[in-house]
């Protein structure tokens, strides 16, 4: 539909048409050449031309009002798992599949437009059983994002009823019917399945750890059940319970013993009448690494700080705490080997009275990282003769209070945004009060706040010199801050998060290698290919590309295959598919300067079986899930009876109507008009000869 709308009155209409006949009758009044026909024709169509211009000086605008019809939307979800195809033969799956396609013709001759999904939220042509994991609220609910705005009329989800992954479709509200139809064995058989296992993915070698498997048996009443955990196929442990009804809980404790990925198998042994036995057997992979990251205390007597202190390392089960105290609490001397510690903490060491300095001196000559924390016992004398990264201007005696600032530009590594109003309300420290000089090497971490002041002044600082790390804190009574913001807040986040990753940041050590390959992860899904990443640098460490990277792998068997690929700019990731499950070697090399570089490390590559724990089909859920919605339910020798039913739905279109505004001089066609107008004038006096 088309509206005229003008800017000013119509009634300048019957102004425009006087002017234009006026206009046209002027100029053709004296004879012509031509005929008097001629001459009536050509003033009208001078007074059709004139009436146009002026028509088009009010400037008019067209109104015009589209309607668009919409075909309503039917979806066909298809659920994809492995389990579908595990408990249906494949004549039936072909059967249900056929009578889909049949369906959808016959909604799309009805006038609805049907797409067909499967799990992941792709539309498909063929159906492919091989999902590893099934979301069926996740399917529905990328349905509804991905076709929003349009009007669905209703999904056919055709499905075993079986999810492993998200929460269950019931409690999810959803905007459009679904019929579902149910495919697959919904009889209730005997079985013993792994339903979890929990285990340590870190394991330190020479230790101990825990491996809790939970077996579940269905209809198996009374029977024992016997779980066997292997390594290599040697037996380690073999545990046996009865029954009940309920979960079985088997925790065993292998040892640790060679470093590396190492795989354990978990058998649970198959009783007669199971129909699945698949999920009897299950593998875990767990890293065996040499120790803990050894972090040594050393103070030349007790205070708060180092309790508080060790409640951050013993958080971390990768760390072990060590504590030397001379005279009261003391390490063996095999302990306090440099090479054999990963960071050394001086609380107020080396102190006046010189109980520390024999330990603070063997420490310093090595390349072990240090933190310092400076106190009232601290000997600055010895300190500032020792080449640390904190000197001062004379040996002051007097002392200041200051809090917290957080260095906003440390860049070493992050901190919680909200970390700095929570260390701002922070009790005061306890530091030297005079001139303090920091290396330019140092980069603060926090600064020192007097009163309300925040000044440029260091309260804590980290330097790097000759591969070796150095933190610098300028107070003690640290112990404060854990108590206090544990009154204020019921929890110790901060300060733990504050030291946790200084302390971390303190004990690592920088990987200063010229050539780094390494696979992105330690473990991998069978069903995802196994990616590597190489980095190769120059003498400064500035990144170079071009270099051809062989890898080689070993699997347990001792077969190996080779790959090589060239790094470029943004194509640093090498991917290797198709690998089975097990515990993989690798080798990586290339030249860098003409001098041959290798590296050599392992991953492990785990078989998901998920989809294999319950392959009983629950056509209850799917019963549950169409009648929330408004759909119904159809077992898939029903698909006939479900066509009959969605044949009886009217296909309503949704109506977008559409409003838009033009000027009618931006036209073309108006354009085209009046050059037609004038030029057959033009032509016709021309052609009588006459201008």
């Amino acid at each position: 539909m088309q509206q005229i709308i003008f800017d000013s009155s119509p009634a300048y209409l019957l102004l425009c048409l006087f002017l234009a006949v006026g206009i046209a009758y002027f100029l053709y009044r004296a004879s012509h050449p031509w005929s008097k026909m001629w001459n009536r024709i050509l003033l009208a169509l001078r007074a059709v031309l004139l009436f146009a211009l002026f028509f088009l000086l009010l400037g008019p605008i067209v109104r015009q009002i589209s309607n668009i019809f919409e075909k309503p939307l039917f979806i066909v979800l298809h659920d994809n798992s492995v389990s579908v195809k595990e408990t249906t033969d494949s004549t039936t799956l072909h059967a249900v599949e056929s009578q889909l396609r049949t369906a959808q013709q016959q909604l799309e001759e009805k006038g609805y437009e049907v797409a067909v999904n499967d799990l992941s939220g792709e539309q498909v042509n063929a159906i492919s059983y091989t999902a590893n994991v099934t979301d069926l609220n996740g399917a529905l609910r990328k349905i509804a994002n991905r076709y929003e705005g349009k009007k669905i009329a209703g999904v056919i989800l055709a499905s075993d009823g079986v999810y492993n992954a998200g929460i269950t479709p019931l409690y999810a509200s959803y905007t459009f019917p679904v019929y579902t139809v149910g495919v697959g064995d919904s009889s209730e058989h005997a079985d013993i399945s792994i339903k979890n296992v929990a285990y340590n993915k870190i394991a330190y070698q020479g230790n101990k750890f825990p491996v809790r498997v939970e077996v579940a048996a269905r209809n198996m009443p009374n029977q024992s059940v016997k779980v066997s955990l292997l390594q290599r196929g040697k037996l380690l442990e073999q545990q046996t319970k009865t029954t009940n009804g309920q979960l079985l809980v088997y925790d065993f404790q292998p040892l640790a013993n060679d470093q590396g990925i190492q795989k354990l198998d978990i058998q649970v042994e198959v009783k007669p009448g199971e129909s699945n036995t698949r999920n009897n057997v299950a593998s875990i992979f767990v890293e065996v690494v040499e120790g803990k990251k050894k972090i040594l205390v050393v103070s030349p007597s007790p205070h708060p700080d180092i309790k508080a202190l060790r409640e951050v390392i013993d958080k971390n089960s990768n760390y072990e705490f060590l504590l030397h105290i001379p005279q009261l609490n003391e390490q063996p001397a095999s302990i306090l080997q440099p090479e054999k510690i990963d960071l050394v903490i001086f609380h107020q060491v080396p102190d006046l009275r010189g109980a520390t300095r024999a330990i603070f001196q063997q420490f310093v000559k090595s390349k072990t990282s240090l933190l310092l924390i400076l106190g009232a016992q601290t000997d600055l004398r010895l300190l500032s003769q020792q080449g640390m990264p904190v000197k001062f201007d004379g040996f002051p005696r007097e002392f200041d209070d200051v809090t917290p600032v957080v260095n906003a530009a440390f860049s070493n590594f992050t901190l919680s945004p909200d970390i700095n109003n929570i260390l701002s309300e922070y009790p005061p420290l306890s530091v030297h009060f005079g001139k303090v000089n920091i290396a330019l090497s140092a980069t603060p971490l926090l600064f020192q706040r007097v009163g309300s002041l925040a000044t440029q002044k260091p309260l804590l600082a980290v330097d790097v010199q000759d591969n070796r790390k150095t933190g610098v804190l300028l107070g003690e009574g640290v112990w404060r801050w854990r108590l206090n913001e544990f009154d204020r807040t019921e929890n110790t986040v901060a300060f733990d998060e504050l030291f946790g990753k200084l302390i971390q940041y303190l004990s690592t050590t920088e990987d200063k290698r010229k050539f780094r390959s390494y696979p992105v992860q330690q473990e991998f899904s069978d069903t995802e290919p196994v990616v590597f990443e190489s980095q190769v640098y120059n003498d400064i460490y500035e990144p170079v590309f071009g270099n051809t990277i062989e890898i080689d792998l070993a699997d347990e068997h001792g077969q190996k295959k080779s790959y090589r690929y060239v790094t470029s700019p943004g194509n640093n990731r090498y991917q290797i598919g198709g690998l089975k499950e097990g515990v993989y070697r690798y080798r990586a090399r290339t030249t860098v300067q003409q001098k041959n570089e290798e590296v050599r490390g392992e991953f492990a590559v785990v078989q998901r079986q998920i989809e294999l724990q319950n392959l009983t089909a629950d056509f209850n859920l799917l019963r549950k899930l169409a009648s929330n919605t408004g759909g119904k339910f159809y077992h898939a020798s029903q698909i006939a009876a479900m066509q009959q039913d969605l044949s009886k739905a009217e296909a309503r279109s949704v109506i977008h109507t559409e409003e838009s505004y033009k000027a009618v001089v931006n036209l073309k066609w108006v354009f085209f008009l009046l050059l037609l107008l004038i030029s057959i004038e033009w032509f016709s006096r021309r052609y009588w000869g006459s201008y």
